[in-house]
């Protein structure tokens, strides 16, 4: 019993920490204290789908000017999965949640940044492994619970071109870099992310026809960020993430604005 009450302590002394932390973090972005870095792409015709038979590009029409109505209004139309967004749990496993029942503290987390742009290289097929994130612990301490893994793959550098950035070969097969089914178990299982983001199409790499990535993360209730913006710009570790993805009642997903707050 003793031992019981010893770990609510401990357990509220931390959820008290960590308010206070994030009330901090707060006040100094109020105060124009900490560098704020946006990692999402503006929407428009132009943004990146996925190249599926269902999916089609952003459009965006107005509805009323202030010169004829004096007002100015618009309407819009989207897939889920369009320019930088959020792959709800349930977009790949039944039973868990949508996009508008993720509750907000797995929104917020401190970010890890996995930085294999130089390693990608000519390899579009690249798959992160087990090995690089353990490499990357040994440079800055162990991945945190509840953190959100981002990786630069710099593929980032083809967002402007669209048959570029999905990289089609003759046959239609996507090619671009992805998380490996391996990596993805790591961090859930041995890290306890609340999920994991990339600057490509997929977390999965583009030749998968399985989504093993996709599987593993969502069944495990986490969510993925897919054609994240700026990630050149993030530390490696020390700032903090907050998403903020549009809430579709029952969506696997959606638009999605991300914000990276840098150290102070």
């Amino acid at each position: 019993m003793k031992l019981i009450i010893k770990s609510i302590i401990i357990a509220i002394f931390l959820t008290l920490q960590i308010s206070a932390l994030n009330a901090e973090i707060l006040e100094n972005i109020m105060q124009n204290k900490q560098t704020v870095i946006d990692l999402t792409y503006p929407l428009n015709s132009k943004n990146a789908y996925w190249p599926g038979p269902s999916y089609s590009p952003f459009t965006y029409e107005s509805v009323a000017t202030l010169e004829k109505n004096n007002v100015f209004s618009g309407k819009y139309s989207t897939p889920e999965h369009l320019g930088t967004h959020i792959d709800a749990p349930n977009h790949f496993a039944a039973g868990k949640p949508s996009v508008d029942q993720i509750p907000l503290e797995k929104l917020i987390g401190p970010a890890v940044v996995i930085d294999v742009s130089s390693t990608v290289g000519g390899n579009d097929d690249y798959l992160l492994n087990v090995d690089e994130i353990l490499s990357w612990e040994k440079a800055h301490g162990k991945v945190p619970q509840g953190a959100i893994v981002l990786l630069n793959t710099g593929w980032a550098k083809r967002w402007n071109n669209y048959a570029e950035y999905k990289n089609a070969d003759e046959v239609g097969k996507l090619h671009f870099p992805g998380f490996s089914e391996e990596a993805a178990r790591f961090l859930v299982e041995e890290r306890n992310i609340n999920g994991i983001g990339i600057d490509t199409l997929s977390a999965d790499y583009g030749p998968s026809t399985d989504f093993k990535v996709h599987h593993i993360i969502n069944g495990a209730g986490k969510y993925i960020l897919e054609n994240v913006a700026n990630l050149d710009k993030l530390p490696p570790a020390g700032a903090t993430l907050i998403i903020a993805p549009i809430k579709i009642e029952g969506g696997s997903g959606g638009q999605t604005r991300v914000w990276a707050i840098l150290p102070p």
